[in-house]
């Protein structure tokens, strides 16, 4: 039932957010001059562990106000002798700039995990025969940050977040975000 509420909220705020774009700029005649270009990348590296994201976005400014926008997400994470995962997918965003250093956001996540444990690594909750994971991830991020020009920086708190969930260790998640 959760899993069904999250795709009937995903496609149907998908639409709304472009049936709204497509509208506002069929009546201001200068859709490409609004529209920023940006997201993020990452790599970490550690004790035999490696982690690579890339995240490209797109966001519509209606106003100094307000935006919109749509992102795609590519992850792979690796522990060495535990396990490796690819996780991908995407994500709405709307943005709002009471003040024109304060940024408020929600963001809708829809991310596809691929989750494999190691033949060797005996994990507590699974038998031997489920080395795999194949699952989709929801999450709806609520932030607040501080902008400097083309660069946001804040915290955004997941309120759609489990103790389970096998994609963020935690709720509250630091962000840059970098729009061009």
């Amino acid at each position: 039932m959760k899993t069904r509420i999250h795709i009937f909220l995903t496609k149907y705020l998908l639409i709304a957010l472009l049936y709204s774009s497509l509208s506002y700029s069929q009546t201001s005649g200068d859709f490409w001059s609004d529209v920023q270009f940006g997201g993020s990348a990452g790599l970490g590296f550690g004790n035999n562990f490696t982690q690579i994201m890339v995240a490209p976005g797109a966001l519509y400014r209606f106003n100094e106000y307000v935006g919109a926008g749509a992102g795609a997400q590519y992850s792979y994470v690796k522990q060495d002798d535990i396990y490796k995962a690819s996780i991908y997918g995407g994500s709405v965003i709307g943005v709002f700039n009471p003040l024109p250093y304060i940024q408020l956001s929600a963001e809708l996540e829809q991310l596809r995990v691929n989750l494999k444990y190691d033949e060797n690594y005996r994990y507590p909750f699974y038998a031997n025969t489920d080395r795999e994971k194949d699952f989709w991830n929801t999450a709806l991020f609520l932030g607040a940050g501080y902008q400097m020009e083309n660069i946001t920086v804040g915290i955004r708190y997941n309120v759609l977040f489990d103790d389970n969930d096998f994609v963020y260790a935690d709720a509250l998640l630091p962000f840059i975000r970098v729009y061009f």
